[in-house]
């Protein structure tokens, strides 16, 4: 089936606005990374683990109950943020070992 233009153009306006939330969260991570970072560089000064077990489930928590109440599936939310928990404690890791990243 061939789009109409009415169909192109609904989809071009649902495009633009996922493009737009991509940057956004872009920018959002960005923003956490920078904030993660210094974090990393606090506790390798203090000589503190780079994981925190507790802090990390009670954030999973946190999330999953956003997630709930946002409609977004919390298994989905619940490993995105293992992803990026993951991401964070390489880099302080990575600090801890070199001083930087």
């Amino acid at each position: 089936m061939a789009l109409t233009e009415k169909h192109k153009q609904q989809l071009t306006a649902y495009r633009e606005s996922i493009d737009n939330i991509d940057a956004s969260l872009v920018f959002m991570l960005a923003e956490r990374f920078k904030i993660t970072k210094a974090v990393g560089y606090y506790k390798s000064e203090h000589n503190l683990p780079p994981a925190d077990p507790s802090r990390e489930q009670d954030q999973i928590a946190r999330l999953r109950t956003l997630a709930k109440s946002a409609n977004l599936d919390p298994e989905f939310s619940e490993k995105f943020l293992q992803f990026i928990i993951r991401e964070v404690i390489q880099h302080h890791e990575r600090i801890r070992e070199s001083g930087s990243l």
